[in-house]
């Protein structure tokens, strides 16, 4: 049974982390990255810390992702940036580099 639980928790785990990365919207970044600290804090409670899960949820969860929503939406990414109008050849140069 815990076994079973520490898998579903671990893919969800990864599976949020990885739409961190590839996520389009960066609201739903933060919010995934959310999800991702509290399976870790899920994680470290089934290790036996519950104080460090505590933390993590308190912390990163908490603070920090309420920090980095609030910079997301002051940011207001609607238009586009001039950074985002590049050649393909820039983005190849820049890949490489």
């Amino acid at each position: 049974m815990e076994l079973i639980l520490f898998i579903l928790v671990a893919l969800a785990a990864v599976a949020s982390a990885l739409l961190v990365v590839v996520g389009k919207n960066p609201v739903y970044s933060v919010l995934f990255l959310v999800s991702a600290f509290f399976c870790l804090a899920v994680l470290y409670v089934m290790l036996g810390a519950p104080f460090i899960a505590a933390l993590q949820v308190i912390v990163y969860a908490g603070a920090i992702m309420v920090l980095f929503l609030f910079v997301v939406m002051l940011l207001n990414l609607r238009e586009p940036q001039s950074w985002d109008v590049t050649g393909q050849v820039r983005r190849w140069i820049g890949f490489t580099v």
